[in-house]
């Protein structure tokens, strides 16, 4: 995105070191070091986004279509509990640390945990991301109906961030 953005002055938000691995070659192989992953983030909330928190949810909802594209196995049709069990077994590929955990997940309902371990804006950030992301996976597989709501924000004094979504099939 930010190498999309030509027309930003970006360094008046990140590192020289972090415009550098901006413009290096991408290694899927490799993890990206969170501190400049946040500084990242925070950058495009601001430049991108323009602070808009939606918008930062829409962006997770788009970037599902485009796994799914990648990967259609990661979609069970129909059974989006399966679809959540497809993504835990994947979601170790994304972090080098628990990022995520799905601690409850019902026919009809899952809790997500999420922890990036980052400062409030961009933690506030990734999990709007997040949130869109899973709604949208959810809607993928299947799901109508879907109604999330955070539940804890470790962003507002929570000791963790834990969302919800609920949602109905055809079944």
């Amino acid at each position: 995105m930010i190498r999309a953005c030509k027309d930003v002055a970006w360094e008046r938000h990140l590192l020289p070191s972090d415009l550098e691995v901006v413009h290096t070659k991408i290694d899927p192989s490799a993890w990206f070091p969170m501190e400049i992953f946040e500084r990242l983030g925070n950058a495009i909330l601001h430049e991108v986004a323009h602070g808009e928190l939606e918008a930062v949810r829409m962006w997770g909802k788009y970037s599902v279509d485009q796994i799914h594209a990648a990967m259609p196995t990661i979609v069970a049709p129909g059974d989006p509990v399966e679809t959540l069990n497809r993504f835990r077994v994947l979601r170790s590929t994304y972090f080098d640390f628990d990022a995520l955990d799905l601690p409850m997940l019902l026919s009809h309902r899952v809790h997500v945990v999420v922890g990036y371990h980052m400062g409030n804006p961009a933690e506030e950030a990734a999990s709007m991301q997040t949130l869109g992301f899973f709604e949208r996976l959810l809607e993928v597989a299947g799901a109508m109906a879907v109604d999330s709501r955070f539940v804890e924000r470790v962003w507002a004094g929570d000791r963790r961030t834990l969302f919800e979504i609920s949602w109905t099939t055809g079944r």
